[in-house]
């Protein structure tokens, strides 16, 4: 079994940086009551973490950079990109 690996991005849009943060996914928790998450990337903001989109292991740089940045203009900025 091989060990996760964290991944980060740091992108620079409309005048601003924003970090991503790759989290491992965590298994159910029947005891709990809470559902299996995948492997997701996080943006940091202010010390927190908001979940934005599942990982995809493999995924091309610049794909995974389209997608964060169609994340930030839907739910930063409110507008939704032409290409989406």
């Amino acid at each position: 079994m091989s060990s996760y690996k964290v991944e980060q991005r740091r992108l620079q849009h409309r005048d601003r940086q924003f970090h991503f943060v790759s989290y491992q996914g965590q298994p159910a928790d029947a005891r709990k009551g809470e559902p299996a998450t995948p492997d997701m990337w996080y943006l940091i903001n202010n010390g927190k973490r908001h979940a934005v989109i599942p990982q995809v292991h493999g995924q091309d740089d610049a794909e995974l950079d389209q997608a964060l940045l169609a994340w930030i203009d839907e739910h930063i900025y409110g507008t939704v990109s032409k290409d989406s």
